[in-house]
């Protein structure tokens, strides 16, 4: 899609892959402010480009709070700089919780293998097999 006007609710759900409602639910957010002409809402490029950053943010797991916070800093004082280094510092964060729930889910991993160990070997111990 090349840069318009304004882009219509339908146009960019078609477009984005995502519900009216999860558009409505980010304006709802402050994330995105269509204007209206009568009961329409039309959304500007500005809008556009947004809604594909919290698409983004979305899928790298952050939430729509934190994603208002990098959007918001991006518009005002320190700016670009400011949002680039709190992404990065939001990333890293991402990450380490990740790693987090990586180690977590291996050791999960292991003390199920530790138990069904010991369950094959007392079920071999009283004759039966599994």
């Amino acid at each position: 899609m090349t840069a318009r006007e304004y882009y219509t609710i339908t146009e960019l759900t078609r477009e984005f892959g995502i519900s009216t409602r999860t558009l409505r639910f980010y304006e709802d957010e402050g994330l995105v402010a269509p204007f209206r002409r009568g009961r329409t809402r039309l959304y500007r490029p500005g809008d556009r480009h947004v809604i594909r950053q919290v698409l983004r943010g979305r899928r790298l797991g952050f939430t729509v709070d934190e994603i208002r916070e990098i959007i918001h800093m991006y518009k005002e004082p320190p700016g670009e700089v400011g949002q680039l280094k709190l992404m990065v510092k939001r990333i890293e964060e991402k990450r380490e919780m990740l790693r987090q729930k990586r180690r977590d889910l291996e050791d999960t991993l292991a003390d199920l293998d530790q138990a069904e160990e010991s369950i094959v070997e007392r079920l071999a111990e009283l004759g039966v097999m599994r």
